[in-house]
Parts: structure tokens; sequence; C-alpha cells
């Protein structure tokens, strides 16, 4: 397999989908099954028309991608853009689209991508982005999952930590901005929830609930994010708070705790405290440490360090950031520069906020981080005028 050969004609089949009505982005996702396609599949039976075959094949993956789109956003429709307290409507079938896609031929791994690219509707590039891989890789897991599962009866649904895992990863993709994905998220966990009396359902739907009750002073009118602590808590929707409360109690009351319990825990402890400086982080930083035992998550550890650092002071912070040692997760710079502002050392702090600036996922992320450079760089320079 000549994969230069593949390289140099992908330009040329991305331009012919995209002059056929594809958008870019939905013509990429096409074009890199294509390849992984070719990838398998030339070795055994090279094309006469390799550029041909990679239109026809990337063509055809586009309008599977297209038409699947179009069921989920039919099935969307029919969501209130605000999820409301109480019993859930009638179901549909989604949530056993959920169950299927989860199928036990699949790694965990493997049916949760699935099921965010064939039924979530998310792309190739937000699956990678949320598995902190590269979208090569992941258009990989993505196409082996579908070889899998395209030879087996889809008879034997799938575990529910699969598919809580991917209700999750639907929420957090809607909760950075896609706000009808949240409220999706939210409306099937519901139904989840009706359905199976387990601890960690309900510990995963407080804990969207208490999310998703910020999330009108997540960002300000022009668009830019609000840090939890300067947000106006009295636009905090008060009902979904004391929805997710009562339901992450009842959850801890059975003595089983799971990841998704121990995370609406923390939101719930934010959620309570009156203004930002009343933030319990003592307790905050135990429930760290209760989800660490859990689950081995990089990510809880780096959120584990900015309680650490509330709790016992920046320095503490910094040492529980430096025990990580993984500079290269996402978000890490941030954290340290957080830190670093909050011990003193603007100068190291407006550097860490420029460099996560660069490694942002999304613009507006990358927009915040580069006003607190700014910002710190500003206040630099004045005191560097006073004196």
């Amino acid at each position: 397999m000549d994969e230069l050969l593949l390289r140099s004609l992908t330009p040329g089949v991305l331009t012919v989908l995209v002059r056929r009505g594809a958008d870019f982005a939905a013509a990429e996702d096409a074009v890199q099954d294509a390849l992984v396609e070719a990838l398998r599949a030339w070795p055994a039976e090279p094309p006469r028309d390799p550029k041909g075959w990679l239109v026809t094949v990337a063509w055809r993956k586009f309008l599977d991608a297209t038409r699947a789109d179009t069921a989920r956003r039919r099935r969307e429709d029919r969501v209130e853009e605000e999820p409301r307290p109480g019993p859930t409507p009638a179901v549909d079938d989604t949530l056993q689209l959920y169950f299927l896609c989860a199928h036990p031929s699949l790694t965990p791994a493997s049916a949760v991508a699935l099921t965010l690219r064939a039924v979530g509707g998310l792309t190739t590039r937000q699956i990678a982005e949320a598995y902190l891989v590269p979208e090569a890789t992941m258009a990989q897991r993505i196409s082996r999952a579908k070889r899998t599962v395209s030879g087996v009866r889809l008879d034997r649904p799938g575990d529910v930590a699969t598919v809580l895992r991917v209700l999750y990863l639907v929420f957090n993709e809607g909760y950075s901005g896609d706000v009808d994905l949240a409220a999706e998220a939210i409306r099937l966990t519901r139904q989840l929830a009706a359905r199976i009396d387990h601890p960690e359902v309900a510990g995963l739907l407080a804990l969207m609930l208490l999310h998703h009750a910020r999330r009108s002073a997540r960002t300000a009118p022009d668009g830019s994010l609000v840090p939890l602590a300067e947000q106006d808590r009295a636009r905090w929707d008060t009902a979904l708070i004391a929805e997710g409360v009562v339901i992450l109690q009842a959850a801890l009351a059975r003595d089983r705790l799971g990841e998704f319990q121990a995370q609406a825990a923390i939101a719930a402890l934010h959620a309570d405290a009156p203004a930002a400086e009343e933030t319990d982080w003592v307790q905050i930083v135990e429930w760290y440490d209760e989800l660490a035992l859990l689950t081995d998550n990089p990510v809880v550890r780096l959120n584990r360090a900015v309680a650490v650092g509330e709790a016992d002071g920046p320095r503490a912070g910094l040492a529980a950031l430096a025990a990580l040692d993984d500079p290269s997760l996402p978000r890490h710079a941030a954290v340290a520069a957080h830190l670093h502002e909050c011990a003193g050392d603007l100068e190291r702090a407006a550097h860490l906020y420029a460099e996560a600036a660069h490694k942002a996922f999304n613009l507006a992320e990358r927009d915040h981080l580069t006003r607190q450079a700014a910002r710190l760089n500003a206040r630099r320079d004045g005191r560097r005028e006073r004196h």
C-alpha cells in the first residue's frame, strides 16, 4: 500500500465531495473513513482507478452520515430547549439505539465512539478531542467498530456502563456549546433512570442537571466565557439544582458510590455555595480523592490540583499538579497558569495562559485564555511603570 499515493489523492477527493454539495467538515470525515477503508481493502484488491474508488466510497459514507444526522436532528426537534423537572414523556427508539451500538462484540471504547458518531451525531474530530487522541486514530477506531458490527445480529444490547459513558460525553459536548445536544442527553438519561433503578444512572442525571443549571451564566452577552467563580449565581436555575440534589441524595443513600455520583457531589457543593468565596473546598478535595480511587483519570487529578490550591493555598496546588507529571494533558497549562497567578508569579502565569490559549480546543476558550494572558501582562507593565 502506497500511503504517499493516498495522501496525494486526498485533496482531490475532498474537492470533488465539496463540489457535489458536501460541507467541508462532513467531507473531511467521509474522506477519512474512505482512506481507512482503502488501507484495509487495497492490499488484497488494488483498484484500477484509485481516485475514482475513493470518491465513490467517500460519497457513500457522506450520504450515510448525512442520513444519520438528519434522523438525529428530527429526534432533537421534538426536544424542548430547556429540560424540565418531572416525569419523562413517552419514549422513542433513541435509547434503544444507544444500547444496540454498545454491542457486546465491541470493546467499551469502540462502542462509545461508534454510538457518538452514528447516533449522537458528533463529528470524528469532536470524539477524538473527548478521548484525547488524534483524529486519524479515532477515525480508524470508528471504522473498525462499523466493520465489527456489520456482520453480527444486533439483538444483544450492550451494558449500562457503556451507555452511561456515551450519554455523559454527548452531554459534555452539548455543555460546551450545543444546548440541544445537552438537552437531548438529559432527556435520554431521564428515560434510562425511569427504566433502570441504579445509583449511577441517578448520579449521572443529577450531575447533568446540576451542570445544566449554570448554563445561562456560563457566557457573557458577547459570547465570552465566564469562569465559575465570576458567574452571577442569581442566574442559576434553582429548580434544576433542587431536583439534582434530591436525586443525588437518594443515590448516595444506597451506599454504592460510583464516579458519576462523586462528580455530582462536587457539582452540588459548588451549587450550594451562595458565593464563590464560600465554597467548601475542603469537602471538594475529599470528593476528588474518592473520585480518584474510582477512576484512573488524569483529568480528575488535574481538577483536584485546582481544588487543593483553593483549600490549602496555591503552593500546595502546584505541588499536586507536579505530582500529576503530564504537561501534555489538555488544560494542564491553564491550571498551572491559574495556580501561578494565585501564588503571585505573574510572569510565569502570563506565559502559561498564552501557552494554554494556543492549545485550546475552541475559539471561546482560546479568547478567554488570551485575555487572561493580556490582563497579567498589563498588570506587570503597570508595576514596572510605577517603579
